[in-house]
């Protein structure tokens, strides 16, 4: 645009001054050779224009001669080159739609018309075209030669990272990973396996290093990271608690602050400052994170901060967080356990019942059986909340990637992701829908999924039980050998029956026991509905 406005303004300048001159007419007289020449001034402005322009396309005939052999050979090496980027283009598409066939053509004519080292991509496509022959180790070997050109080495050490993914040699994906996140944190893939590898190694300081790292480059959002940072202080904190106080005390703190309603941050940070007789800070961080999202452990250890209180006293700290999160069903249990432990029978029993109506659960169901107990002794009314308790929605657990664990954990022992577990109730198993009448043998309840037991610690192991999606079959043991059964609920009623009893014969189960106080009325008007059953 700048150029038409330039051309334009030198036309009109020589126009303007051809009209000055054709305005003052004059003559001019030229002596050459002996000869007298006599022009008007108008003829003359023509002449000197004309002869300008004459010698300028002469020069510019001239130039065009004179470079005519580089102008051809140009025009060759761009049609060449204009060639092979058609090939290595044609050669990039079919091997992004897995043709290795026609990709492998095309790299042989890419490679005649384009030397490899003016274009890296010749050298991408070329392993591409090996990884769909099925030659991994020749694909192997283009990529090991690649991280000898810097242009060329982190796709070199992408290339060698999923080889390796693809073979399960997860160390050396991890060390070609490490390679690229060391030169480029940038990379999400690079990072996120690093990480992995370094939360695996219980390596947390080097984890928060590569977490600030993205953050810095804007590989993750600043409250991703803080999350990360949360997750990965509170594992620094409890793998200190025990060696180094002070320093697991300081990450306690800073995680909490940056997520003040994580409550493994919240409990780990108290703990450390019950032991260190801070029991009124310790105390605030537990209440800010009850208020916003009440969870067990709180209620445990805010109601054993002080070791010397008397159940009573912390009867009254468990009611103290109940008016910090009224009407929610955690407040009334850690209310009722805190009540049962003083002997509070009838605030215990109230207390149950309404986390009951606020949301039925199996643990409700079973501390109310303790109470029955601890107050009765009715074994029958015991049956029948346990009953009860089996049928009712499964507690709230640390769930990962169908791993149930009754502790949190700071990544996945199965993936390795990093803040992996949530609290959240696990799969439950749900029943056939049935028309009011019981399952027989004959018509087995199909299972959607089916209950992901906890994990259970045993001689210093973890065992773990994916929730994963199975057959349902009745908990009562039967003539099956080498079959796991579902593991017994907890309570103090089931103490007394022992381990290895013997399978029940049909008529046995059916056969009311002499304590047994029968249907409870509630179950029994549901059996005229459709509903779905767990067993």
């Amino acid at each position: 645009m700048i150029r038409i406005l330039a051309f334009l303004a030198v036309v009109f300048a020589l126009g303007l001054g051809f009209a000055w001159l054709a305005d003052r007419p004059g003559e001019m007289l030229v002596t050459f050779n002996g000869y007298q020449y006599q022009v008007s001034l108008m003829v003359a402005a023509v002449a000197v224009v004309a002869v300008v322009a004459a010698v300028m396309i002469v020069w510019w005939l001239v130039k065009a001669l004179w470079n005519s052999p580089y102008t051809i050979s140009r025009y060759f090496r761009v049609r060449r080159r204009d060639r092979g980027y058609q090939a290595l283009s044609t050669g990039m598409i079919a091997a992004g739609a897995g043709d290795g066939a026609l990709a492998r053509k095309k790299t042989k004519e890419a490679a005649k018309l384009i030397r490899s080292d003016q274009e890296p991509l010749i050298q991408l496509l070329d392993a591409q075209a090996s990884l769909l022959e099925g030659d991994h180790e020749g694909a192997r070997e283009k990529f090991e030669t690649m991280l000898d050109d810097p242009e060329m080495r982190l796709l070199g050490l992408r290339g060698l990272y999923l080889e390796a993914e693809r073979l399960g040699d997860r160390n050396a994906a991890r060390h070609y990973a490490g390679r690229a996140a060391a030169v480029a944190p940038q990379l999400a893939w690079a990072a996120e396996s690093t990480l992995e590898d370094l939360t695996g190694r219980g390596d947390w300081d080097g984890a928060l290093k590569l977490v600030d790292a993205q953050k810095s480059t804007r590989q993750i959002e600043r409250d991703a990271a803080n999350r990360r940072r949360a997750v990965l202080l509170t594992a620094k904190a409890q793998a200190l608690i025990d060696s180094d106080a002070n320093a697991a005390r300081a990450a306690a703190l800073e995680a909490n602050r940056l997520r003040p309603d994580f409550a493994p941050a919240a409990v780990v940070a108290a703990k450390l400052l019950f032991r260190q007789n801070d029991v009124r800070k310790g105390s605030k961080i537990l209440e800010a994170a009850w208020k916003a999202e009440p969870h067990p452990e709180i209620a445990e250890l805010y109601s054993h901060a002080r070791p010397g209180d008397a159940v009573l006293d912390r009867l009254n700290r468990a009611k103290k967080l109940q008016e910090l999160k009224k009407n929610h069903a955690e407040s009334s249990l850690a209310v009722a356990r805190a009540a049962l432990d003083a002997q509070e029978f009838s605030t215990a029993r109230r207390e149950a019942e309404a986390a009951i109506r606020i949301d039925r659960r199996e643990g409700a169901y079973l501390l109310l059986a303790d109470i029955e107990e601890a107050e009765t002794a009715d074994q029958g009314k015991v049956r029948q909340l346990l009953s009860k308790a089996v049928r009712a929605p499964r507690d709230p657990a640390w769930v990962a990637d169908g791993v149930v664990s009754e502790r949190w954990a700071p990544i996945s022992p199965i993936t390795g992701r990093l803040d992996a577990f949530e609290w959240r109730a696990p799969m439950e198993r749900l029943g056939q829908l049935i028309d009011g009448h019981e399952d027989t043998p004959e018509a087995p309840v199909p299972a959607i999924a089916a209950p992901a037991r906890p994990v259970q610690e045993r001689a210093g192991t973890i065992e773990h039980t994916a929730e994963t999606p199975g057959t349902a079959t009745e908990e009562k043991t039967d003539d099956r050998a080498g079959e796991d059964h579902v593991t017994p609920i907890t309570a103090a009623a089931f103490a007394q029956v022992p381990e290895d009893a013997e399978a029940v014969e049909p008529a046995q189960e059916l056969t009311r026991l002499p304590d047994d106080p029968g249907v409870d009325p509630d179950d029994a008007a549901d059996k005229s509905t459709r509903r779905f059953r767990l067993f």
